[in-house]
């Protein structure tokens, strides 16, 4: 599987996030504790919010670990909305338009889990997504065909009612085609203001996820951590994984749980699959 990141708060550098913590999303890369695999070196991806009209996406095929660049850039590029995704291919191709995090417009979106049996599925989700949308797919992951199916159902305009949606379509059309406990997901998505996290299984049994803590709270716990001085009362870290070994610092996501922070939203409820409100063209078994 993977390993993500996201952060929203005070700007912060994304070396900051990535590589200065002692179990950062960098060290995750060879030695993820609670990851489905140890090693998560099959390309990563990080994105941004800043200047322009669209948030930044730098990607690559190299293992994160490895790679000059993204330690160059990661050193100079200050952002206060950070995603940060380490991929391990679940049978996908190794390339660039397959790694995460995906942008659309203003949005991007990354997943870490599985369409189980997604070879099977592929053609009912994908003649599932919105014509006008469909062009923008550019690789052959599951994950990206749920991101643009949520855009399809109303990710703009309602994050956690489209992804409940997705996951309902996905999951009827596993019903139609045999497919036993098709999904597996954390996911996050952003607009620039806020981030939507989500986990969820349907074998209840999901990919660990994590928030921290509020910061007045680690301040007064770990006053000897420099960075939370610097750092916003809002400012909060979603992962799959804790970057560093604070006791008190991390809540583990309820199993089937939506949360949102950002814009002094803060806000954890339970996620339900639903079927899709509006008819989407899925095949019958044949």
């Amino acid at each position: 599987m993977c390993r993500w990141l996201a952060y929203s708060g005070t700007p912060v550098l994304i070396e900051d996030l990535l590589y200065k913590p002692q179990h950062s999303l960098i060290d995750q890369s060879l030695h993820s504790r609670l990851g489905a695999e140890t090693t998560n070196g099959d390309g990563f991806g990080v994105g941004w919010y800043g200047f322009g009209g669209q948030p930044g996406v730098f990607r690559s095929i190299e293992p994160a670990w490895h790679d000059r660049n993204l330690h160059e850039l990661a050193a100079h590029i200050e952002s206060p909305l950070v995603f940060a995704h380490i991929r391990a291919s679940s049978g996908s191709a190794v390339q660039q338009t397959n790694c995460h995090p995906f942008r659309y417009g203003n949005w991007l979106f990354m997943h870490n889990g599985v369409i189980s049996n997604f070879a099977d599925m592929k053609r009912d989700l994908v003649l599932a997504v919105d014509p006008s949308l469909y062009p923008k797919i550019e690789g052959s992951t599951d994950s990206e065909v749920f991101f643009f199916l949520a855009l399809t159902l109303g990710l703009e305009d309602d994050p956690p009612f489209a992804v409940a949606e997705v996951v309902g379509l996905i999951e009827e059309a596993a019903y139609r085609r045999s497919v036993d406990r098709p999904v597996q997901m954390t996911v996050a998505v952003s607009d620039g203001e806020r981030i939507w996290a989500f986990r969820y299984s349907s074998q209840r049994k999901s990919r660990s996820l994590f928030f921290s803590t509020r910061v007045e709270t680690l301040r007064a716990l770990h006053p000897e951590v420099a960075i939370l001085g610097e750092l916003s009362t809002d400012s909060r870290l979603i992962v799959s994984e804790p970057i560093r070994d604070l006791p008190g610092a991390w809540n583990e996501v309820p199993e089937a749980s939506w949360g949102v922070v950002g814009g002094g939203e803060d806000e954890l409820r339970p996620f339900t699959p639903r079927a899709p409100s509006r008819p989407v063209p899925i095949s019958v078994r044949t």
